[in-house]
């Protein structure tokens, strides 16, 4: 193994969404940052992800703390739109119309009522339709549609643009983004580490980040006493295409056991199926059935697009659905994984906090709900409830 090591102030373990916000948000404080991806920049969930902004989507009973979380993220999303946008000169399709939720029966209008109920509990904006009202925001759905709730917030945008205007603005800023570069072996010592990859580089840095996604549980060279109880969540998800300029919706919708959001440019991505699969990312036809059935029945002109793509990916799930954020068990060691379904939403908000820990500072938001040291002793293996 060759010695002629790299040295930085922060070395982030992890291409995906959550490491490359990050590791910028590092370098424009200051910080000498580099990123190591095992295989592709996005080659994990970033690249199949949706891209929904959609916090009253996801929120549930007991989980007001995420809610927080996934509500002050989406805040910070036009301003770390523009400024990523300025910095990279790459356009991500940002888009704020918000979602339109709804039912098809009369079991799944009770069950979204009850939701809808929440939102006004927690204080959301969202409003309760009728199927007709519905229909007047949305022409396109099938006339079975019962009610609905109107999120006006909520907001979506293209992942795969994301990543690539993140590389563009720390390829400017000097971060190198190294491919390729799966880590076998670590050590710690006189307060640095030292990170080996398997093609025999080495790097060592003051703090390391990780940040890889679904296998962070899984990765040898990680101190047992802080890897983190985080496994693969799969999901399968289309993406189906049509004329730009006649889209089948104009915002995200969202029924019982499918979402459609739509793009600029004529896409309309179609997710996802949630299943307990270990690491196994095939596509099944039975996946793309269940997709291209229930995105039918809400959206009947479906039927007439181009089946574009299908793709599936490994959602980072943890025992409680909220994310780890913060310093590990172990000194240097800071986590930032586990974002299950909202690690696009999530990564401006997850790199603000990693950048003012790595800088010695208090993060913007109290972190002690999404400790990563909350589950002292739970093995990776723990199960995800599924909301």
């Amino acid at each position: 193994m060759r010695d002629d090591t790299d040295t930085y102030d922060a070395i982030i373990a992890g291409g995906g969404v959550i490491g490359l916000t990050s590791a910028w948000r590092a370098a424009k404080r200051g910080a000498r940052v580099c990123v190591l991806e095992a295989e592709r920049p996005a080659a994990g969930a970033t690249g199949v992800a949706a891209g929904m902004l959609a916090p009253a989507g996801e929120a549930s009973w007991g989980e007001d703390a995420l809610l927080s979380l996934n509500l002050e993220s989406l805040r910070r999303w036009p301003t770390f739109t523009d400024e990523l946008q300025e910095a990279s000169e790459v356009e991500i399709g940002f888009a704020q119309r918000g979602a339109l939720h709804v039912a098809l029966d009369r079991d799944e209008a009770e069950a979204l009522r009850r939701r809808y109920e929440l939102h006004r509990q927690l204080g959301l904006e969202s409003e309760w339709l009728t199927g007709g009202a519905c229909r007047k925001l949305e022409p396109g759905l099938a006339t079975a549609v019962r009610g609905g709730a109107n999120v006006p917030g909520e907001a979506s945008v293209d992942p795969r643009r994301v990543v690539a205007a993140l590389l563009a603005a720390l390829d400017r800023e000097g971060v190198a983004v190294h491919g390729d570069a799966r880590v076998v072996s670590s050590e710690r010592r006189e307060g640095s580490w030292r990170l080996d990859t398997a093609d025999g580089r080495s790097f060592s840095g003051a703090a390391v980040v990780l940040a890889a996604g679904c296998w962070s549980g899984q990765l040898d060279w990680v101190p047992a006493e802080s890897r983190p109880p985080v496994r693969p969540v799969k999901g399968e998800i289309l993406t189906l295409s049509g004329p730009p300029g006649e889209p089948v919706c104009e915002r995200i919708v969202a029924g019982d056991r499918v979402y459609m959001v739509p793009r600029a440019d004529g896409r309309l991505i179609v997710g996802a199926t949630v299943e307990e699969k270990g690491f196994e990312v095939t596509v099944t036809a039975g996946g793309v059935h269940e997709l291209l059935r229930e995105a039918y029945r809400l959206i009947p002109e479906i039927a007439e697009l181009e089946l574009g793509e299908t793709a599936a990916g490994l959602r980072p799930g943890t025992p409680d659905n909220a994310p780890l954020i913060g310093s590990s068990a172990t000194e240097g060691l800071l986590i930032a994984s586990g974002h299950f379904r909202n690690g696009v939403l999530q990564a401006p908000l997850t790199a603000d906090c990693m950048a003012a820990l790595l800088a010695g500072e208090e993060p913007p938001i109290d972190l002690a709900p999404f400790s990563p040291q909350r589950f002292a002793g739970s093995p990776a293996e723990t199960a995800v409830e599924v909301a």
